[in-house]
């Protein structure tokens, strides 16, 4: 069967902040100029906002530049901060951090707390406000070039494709989306976005992107609990003191709190799984008597970057731009990316408005770089740069050293500190470790992972091709099972990897079924071996305000 081709002059691949705003401020330009430049975007869940998943604490800056009226349009921008709150904790006490000696990018006042989705589906209503037309649930599966070996647009992926590749009776081949310029909005690890790295070779010359792993519950607790506006950041337990981690707990409207756990993808033992981290880390003295009575209402993981400014690629190639977490510009050290998502998506969108506006076509959007070196996201993230370096040093002395550069230097000393090794270069053999002995779930506070990815609302089709591919299916048991004791079943939040015995011999099942698209195994297998690809359209979780 032909594919179906579509044209337009801006295809934006992904509906999260990045792709939603530079959408918009295209359409606003565009409309100053009196043009009628045809926006689309792509967005492989299933609604817009349904793969969204964030803190999030919200810096409103770049939504203000780009809507400057939001809070008159209603924008879901949530709970006002009303106090922050930093602990250090011990396996029995917690330790809280004088909030003088606290770093700015540590204090939240004037910011808000708020469900990233339901700010993304907002974002999503303001852009088809402008004439942008969005289509959910079509997955970008490859990217379009042309003789010169520019972007010219990408296809989506086929549907109705059985599990051994052949067409099923629903089949339907996917659209080539053909486009002046595409941007790239992917998210964390993009599956194009980290092809397009590869075939312009945008890394040469950069640090590798250092990346963690967020996982999150959203509860609703007594409300003698319950303090509006509280954000709370900890440090420590469970993790040990070289393994870079830590949580998050920010209480919302209405009883809610949102609660996670952070760690870094650059940890050494391949007996950790953070999601047991988390579950032990709600034990806590500090952390149990918030939770207790309470109900767990959502669950959701996803890969964050943290490399910082030294890890981002080169922006742009002939045919389109990296932007969002697509790129990296999520700052770690504030645990906060919307707004600069938001910012990278104006700073695109205004090059590509010129471009257009020029008559040009599928060739660098060089402005957009140059924008970025004199934004104020470029001096934010410049202060934040030796963040996780220096927490590479371990949390005690990388503390003090992060609190001694942000505090006396505020950001600006005179050297830049950089990334080593990728993440998973640091795993380390497992027989230079010994296993860690989780406690069981009680069902109350902690959970197991089955009831977790269940809360998810994740659905995939079974009969269609796995969407988490082996380059080399025998490293699975010569190289992870024999020598990293299969950190895959660890490391996954949700259940996907598993060993079972066949004929007694090991081998690993992928219940690829499970997957809520979190990235951690694309990025921490230990000799890259596992691959994720899209599924179908509209498939992975379904997150309601997450």
């Amino acid at each position: 069967m032909e594919r179906e081709t579509m044209e337009f002059d801006v295809v934006i691949v992904g509906a999260g902040p990045a792709g939603l705003a530079a959408a918009i401020r295209l359409k606003q330009l565009a409309n100053e100029r009196g043009e009628d430049w045809s926006i689309c975007v792509l967005e492989k869940g299933a609604e817009v906002g349904a793969h969204t998943l964030s803190g999030a604490v919200f810096d409103a800056r770049a939504l203000a530049e780009l809507i400057p009226d939001y809070r008159e349009r209603g924008a879901p921008i949530g709970t006002p901060v009303t106090e922050d709150r930093f602990l250090f904790l011990t396996e029995q006490r917690a330790f809280k951090t004088p909030n003088f000696l606290l770093p700015v990018c540590f204090q939240n006042h004037g910011n808000t707390i708020v469900r990233a989705g339901f700010l993304v589906k907002w974002l999503g209503e303001q852009a088809e406000a402008l004439g942008v037309e969005i289509f959910p649930g079509f997955a970008a599966a490859e990217m379009l070039f042309d003789d010169n070996d520019r972007v010219i647009g990408v296809v989506t992926g086929d549907m109705g494709v059985q599990k051994d590749g052949t067409p099923g009776p629903n089949y339907q081949p996917g659209i080539a989306i053909m486009a002046r310029y595409t941007l790239f909005a992917e998210g964390c690890r993009g599956h194009l976005g980290k092809q397009l790295e590869a075939h312009y070779r945008l890394r040469d010359g950069k640090d590798p992107q250092k990346y963690g792993i967020g996982i999150k519950e959203l509860w609703r607790i007594p409300k003698e609990q319950h303090q509006a506006g509280l954000v709370m950041h900890t440090a420590g337990w469970p993790l040990d003191p070289h393994t870079y981690g830590g949580s998050f707990c920010y209480h919302l409207e209405e009883d809610l709190v949102a609660i996670g756990f952070v760690v870094g993808l650059d940890y050494q033992n391949p007996y950790l799984s953070p999601f047991e981290e988390f579950q032990r880390f709600k034990t806590h003295p500090a952390i149990r008597p918030m939770l207790e009575g309470g109900e767990r209402l959502a669950y959701g993981a996803r890969a964050l970057t943290a490399g910082g400014i030294q890890s981002l690629p080169k922006l742009v190639f002939p045919g389109g731009a990296l932007i969002g977490d697509d790129a990296g510009f999520l700052n770690a050290s504030r645990i906060k990316g919307l707004h600069t998502a938001i910012k990278s998506g104006m700073l695109a969108a205004e090059a590509t408005a010129d471009a257009l506006a020029a008559g040009r076509a599928h060739d660098e959007l060089t402005a957009y770089p140059t924008a970025f070196e004199t934004s104020w996201m470029k001096e934010e993230l410049y202060r934040a740069r030796n963040f996780k370096p220096l927490m590479h040093k371990g949390l005690y002395l990388g503390s003090l050293l992060f609190g001694i550069d942000q505090m006396v230097f505020r950001g600006k000393a005179p050297w830049t500190l950089h990334h080593a090794q990728a993440d998973h270069e640091a795993l380390k053999p497992a027989n230079t470790f010994h296993p860690i002995a989780y406690p069981k779930p009680d069902g109350k506070i902690t959970f197991d992972r089955l009831s977790s990815v269940f809360l998810s609302n994740t659905n995939h089709d079974e009969d269609q091709p796995c969407h988490l591919q082996l380059r080399e299916p025998e490293k699975a048991i010569a190289v992870n099972f024999n020598v990293y004791a299969s950190p895959e079943t660890r490391y996954c939040p949700a259940g996907v990897y598993e060993i079972v015995e066949t004929d007694g011999q090991p081998r690993l099942q992928i219940n690829a079924q499970n997957c809520v698209h979190c990235k951690t195994c694309d990025i921490k297998d230990p000799t890259q071996n596992i691959n994720w690809v899209t599924p179908q359209g509209g498939e992975g979780p379904i997150y309601q305000g997450m």
